[in-house]
């Protein structure tokens, strides 16, 4: 059974999750072309060609969507500002259009009584600032802060909460080095590159964002379980990497000015040179910490032996449709560890925590106990977590509604609320109407 409100300190915050490129249609509304349409475009990188020109049409049914938040109970919405709907180009001109539609979505987050938490910058970079070296060229720092001073200037006053980047491993090392998301580059010294300069980018943003009057910034990063796929040494140095890659090289350098000095070995050789300099903008003070958990992966050395070549080998957990192994054990010990090793007392929330299934609607209704039990499970862990002396101040469900889940098109559904990709009719799920009567006041 899920836990009910009164399980969770009176200031819990309970939330869903979406992002621009997923759920918006980049199509309309004057946006800028991104990488992600380029990725898109490119055969074999995402399934069926799919992209998000459509997508859920948010872009226009924004009102209907916040109604079924609300309707939910949520105290909070956590939705991402697209760069390129913004300013196009990247730089330079304003499209009045995207902020004005930015907007219009915090007001009616407020009339709605849901807190606006925003992200600026989850993942769709544009192509005009793609083709000048985009994540590997030290100036989009600069860019970034001219963004989000951009963004901010015009909601800022009103959004409750705001995070600079959503999951930088996913940005850098998932995009530049292993090559699966946009701009789908398999290079160690673009990888390098992208890893410092994210940090860098979300410091400069802090800086900005500082010197205009905005409070209450964070940083969203991603957290996956590590552990060895065997007892042999090389099982053992491969989990340390992957921990040290995915865990702890983000974290570290904002939070300690530190970056691990496994990768550094690996790395080292490619960062660009002076990068030890800019440590002082990377670890600008944040406000608070965002977590996003989903999985436990098991960990081997890869077949070539090469450094940052590691193996993911299949667990005997179940398994969401991903493919991911269900370890709520995972979200508690990210809970404990970062709040205990970054956060110097910073509040944290769950930003991100959901599960992909095969949801079909029958007879109006969608049954997906699964997803359930899941959200019961790691919620557990949530006030495990807060019992044990964590600041966790808040859970955002991911995803408020099925979306296009990136290189996997539209197959993967994380939503809370099913979306038919057709006709784009909205079906909350049971799991909707569970987390509404957990969520009632009383």
């Amino acid at each position: 059974m899920l836990p009910s409100r009164a399980d969770f300190p009176a200031d819990f915050l309970f939330g869903a999750a979406t992002s621009a490129y997923q759920i918006e249609g980049h199509a309309y509304g004057g946006a800028g072309r991104t990488h992600w349409d380029d990725f898109a475009a490119t055969p074999g990188n995402v399934v069926r060609g799919e992209n998000g020109a459509r997508a859920c049409d948010h872009y226009h049914r924004f009102e209907e969507d916040l109604d079924l938040a609300a309707g939910m109970g949520l105290d909070a919405y956590r939705f991402s500002t697209s760069w390129a709907r913004v300013m196009p180009e990247g730089r330079g001109a304003v499209n009045a259009r995207g902020l004005d539609f930015y907007d219009r979505l915090v007001d009616a987050c407020l009339k709605r009584n849901l807190k606006p938490f925003v992200t600026l910058y989850h993942w769709e970079l544009p192509s005009a600032l793609a083709d000048l070296g985009g994540w590997r060229n030290r100036d989009i720092a600069d860019w970034f802060a001219d963004f989000a001073t951009t963004v901010m200037g015009r909601i800022g006053d009103r959004v409750h909460a705001v995070a600079t980047i959503n999951e930088p491993w996913c940005v850098a090392w998932l995009s530049h080095f292993l090559g699966l998301h946009a701009p789908g580059v398999r290079d160690i010294r673009a990888a390098a590159r992208a890893m410092h300069h994210v940090p860098l980018a979300h410091g400069k943003a802090v800086q900005a964002m500082r010197a205009a009057g905005i409070t209450n910034i964070g940083i969203v990063t991603n957290h996956e379980y590590v552990e060895p796929v065997d007892d042999t040494p090389e099982a053992h140095a491969a989990a340390r990497l992957y921990d040290a890659i995915y865990n702890r090289w983000f974290l570290g350098g904002m939070r300690r000015g530190q970056y691990p000095e496994e990768v550094l070995e690996g790395l080292g050789p490619h960062l660009p040179r002076g990068w030890e300099l800019d440590m002082e903008t990377v670890t600008q003070p944040v406000d608070w910490l965002g977590i996003n958990y989903y999985t436990r992966k098991l960990i081997g050395p890869g077949p070539s032996g090469l450094w940052g070549d590691l193996a993911e080998h299949a667990g005997d957990l179940p398994q969401t449709t991903m493919g991911w192994e269900i370890y709520p054990e995972g979200l508690h010990h990210f809970l404990v560890r970062n709040h205990a090793e970054y956060g110097g007392g910073l509040p944290i929330h769950v930003t991100e925590n959901g599960m992909s299934e095969n949801d079909v609607v029958v007879n109006g209704e969608v049954e997906d106990a699964a997803r359930l039990a899941y959200i019961a499970r790691h919620l557990a862990a949530v006030a495990r977590a807060i019992a044990e002396g964590v600041p966790v101040k808040g859970y955002f469900i991911w995803s408020l509604l099925d979306n296009f889940e990136w290189a996997l098109g539209y197959d993967k559904r994380f939503g809370l609320v099913h979306v038919d990709f057709e006709t784009l009719e909205r079906t909350p799920k049971a799991s909707y109407h569970a987390l509404a009567r957990a969520l009632a006041r009383q």
